[in-house]
């Protein structure tokens, strides 16, 4: 890989805050080719715009880098989120064979990579490496802010 771990998780959080200014949980995502360190697959959350359960920005940054590379199979690819994934992104980050996982934010309540379950851990054909914590001050700090003021707005 060309540049660190960090430098991918600001491109992360920088599709963070685009979902938080348009009213989306703000969680981001970028997949690297490991070879060359381009990004060929970006999303962020997009479940309220486009009124769509699967619209997470993970598998939002799949969809893209499946396409970009020509196939569901993404291997010499890591995936950076701003947010542990859950159980259904976890099962799409297996299934598109992606090599490693970088988070930046423990999910204690829904996450499936280390928190909750550890999905990739599971029995499994393919095997996805993970490493948590990656910025996790800058991304839990945007997560905590979006709720804290999603609350103050509710109250109103």
């Amino acid at each position: 890989m060309t540049e660190s771990p960090e430098f991918y998780m600001q491109k992360a959080l920088h599709l963070a805050e685009q979902a938080a200014s348009q009213g989306e949980v703000p969680v981001g995502a970028v997949i690297v080719r490991r070879s060359t360190g381009e990004i060929v697959g970006q999303g962020y959350n997009q479940r309220e715009i486009r009124k769509h359960a699967l619209s997470h920005a993970e598998l939002l940054a799949i969809g893209q880098a499946c396409q970009n590379l020509g196939g569901w199979r993404l291997p010499d690819c890591a995936l950076y989120v701003t947010l542990e994934p859950c159980l259904m992104c976890a099962g799409a980050i297996l299934q598109a064979h992606i090599e490693e996982v970088w988070f930046g934010a423990y999910d204690i309540k829904n996450g499936a990579v280390s928190s909750l379950i550890q999905a990739f851990a599971l029995p499994n054909q393919y095997r996805t490496v993970s490493h948590g914590g990656i910025l996790q001050e800058e991304c839990s700090s945007l997560l905590s802010s979006f709720f804290r003021e999603l609350r103050i707005r509710k109250k109103k």
